[in-house]
């Protein structure tokens, strides 16, 4: 009886832990995200991010985002980019304006495959509340974990929280957030 009830533990803990390892990744944009797919194959599908996708287009930068990484990718929707002034998005986008766009938007890559349970570890052991860590353009990120809730700090202080963690891609992961990081 005793070796009946271990083994039926032992099984259910292995059957636990293997539906953890093969957790579906959250919804994005109304669309499933696959973690066999890169970041640019599952972007394309989310309609939360269809002026990123047009933005990483424009800066030429598909190439590199379904390279083998890994990247953490602050993918902001929409949304965010609306709230930015009038034209802002139309002036980027323009190709006299590559370098610009080119910069803000790799401001919201990490080199290697952060979780959001890597980054809050960090920014809880920080002294100061904050894991500081840098963008692939060279600029400051700051996280900061607030109650349930993470945000990224941009070089000029400007927070974006994270509305769906981990994402999980076949080259790294994407948090998606609600504002646009800013470089100076």
């Amino acid at each position: 009886m005793k070796t009946t009830r271990i083994i039926a533990a032992f099984a259910a803990s292995t059957i636990l832990s293997t539906a953890a390892v093969f957790a579906e990744n959250p919804m994005v944009g109304g669309a499933p995200m696959f973690e066999d797919k890169n970041i640019v194959e599952n972007a394309v599908n989310s309609k939360d991010h269809t002026t990123l996708v047009a933005a990483v287009q424009a800066a030429g930068l598909v190439d590199t985002l379904q390279s083998d990484g890994p990247f953490t990718v602050f993918a902001p929707v929409n949304d965010a980019f609306a709230a930015l002034p009038a034209g802002t998005v139309e002036t980027l986008l323009k190709p006299e304006n590559k370098d610009t766009l080119t910069k803000v938007l790799t401001s919201h890559v990490v080199a290697g495959d952060w979780s959001a349970a890597d980054i809050v570890a960090a920014a809880r052991k920080s002294p100061d509340g904050f894991f500081h860590f840098k963008a692939v353009s060279g600029d400051a990120l700051s996280a900061q974990v607030k109650g349930s809730n993470v945000y990224i700090y941009d070089e000029s202080g400007n927070a974006s929280r994270v509305t769906i963690a981990d994402v999980n891609q076949s080259n790294g992961v994407i948090h998606v957030i609600n504002k646009v990081l800013l470089p100076k």
